[in-house]
């Protein structure tokens, strides 16, 4: 099992940035990829941001440019900084980590972390 606790949620500003961390804590042993999802009012879960084992990053294009993804491998941490943040960034952020055991996936999530961009 792997456990996941999200931070760094909140109300910011259109224009504005915050950093959301992850920290993952259990068995993380075979972890092959770490991520961001989210789920605005109304729409499906998307992917945000997700970074592999060996450190390549993939992005959704509506944050390419504005969001960074990165991870503490010592901390067993994944961030995602957010900049220049507006308003249709307004959603939960979950943060995803997948595991490859012999030929089984198996995907944890947080609890989700709330991002609103208002002014």
């Amino acid at each position: 099992q792997v456990q996941l606790v999200e931070s760094g949620g909140g109300l910011v500003q259109p224009g504005g940035s915050l950093r959301l961390s992850c920290a993952a804590s259990g068995s993380l042993f075979s972890i092959i990829v770490m991520g961001w999802y989210r789920r605005a009012p109304g729409n499906q879960r998307e992917l945000v941001a997700s970074i592999t084992s060996g450190g390549t990053t993939n992005y959704a294009g509506s944050v390419k440019g504005r969001f960074t993804i990165s991870r503490d491998n010592d901390k067993n941490t994944v961030y995602l900084q957010m900049n220049s943040l507006k308003a249709e960034d307004t959603a939960v952020y979950y943060c995803h980590v997948r595991k490859l055991v012999d030929v089984h996936e198996y995907n944890y999530w947080g609890q989700g972390t709330q991002v609103t961009v208002s002014s």
